[in-house]
């Protein structure tokens, strides 16, 4: 049982909401386009972090996967920034959600009986694009999502 914060595209830029927003997770998942390394070290003042590398992060991320495994109580989660570069059947392979980034719009849809989860973007307003976050509720064997919209 926990919540885990979803984190996206900040681009260089960790708002004081979504550090506010992501308070009380047990693990943070950077979905790419991170920006700064300082980024991922102020989020682990809040929790441990697991971060992919995004398509315009630079070459000072290098260390970070294109994708990550995380697993937490026997659920399987699969987090990588580019959703179309999905190269396996998450049903089939066991996932339970699979996590993304990149497209700077927050989404949640279940397909097969899998989470996809994009949080949107925390850094940059782009174009009319709303600033959000995300939390992955996980209790009870099952993954439940929610978006977290901030001002500004």
């Amino acid at each position: 049982m926990g919540t885990i914060g979803v984190i996206s595209d900040t681009h260089g830029l960790l708002r004081p909401q979504a550090v506010a927003a992501l308070q009380g997770s047990i693990l943070i998942i950077h979905a790419g386009d991170v920006g700064s390394p300082a980024i991922l070290g102020e989020l682990r003042q809040i929790a441990p972090v697991v971060a992919v590398r995004g398509n315009v992060d630079g070459a000072w991320a290098a260390r970070l996967a294109q994708s990550e495994i995380v697993e937490h109580e026997g659920l399987l989660l699969y987090v990588l920034h580019i959703l179309e570069e999905l190269d396996l059947d998450p049903p089939t392979a066991g996932f339970h959600a699979v996590i993304s980034g990149h497209t700077h719009r927050p989404k949640m849809e279940t397909k097969g009986g899998v989470l996809y989860f994009n949080p949107g973007s925390a850094g940059p307003r782009r174009f009319d694009l709303p600033v959000s976050v995300g939390r992955l509720l996980l209790a009870e064997g099952k993954v439940t999502s929610e978006i977290i919209y901030l001002e500004g």
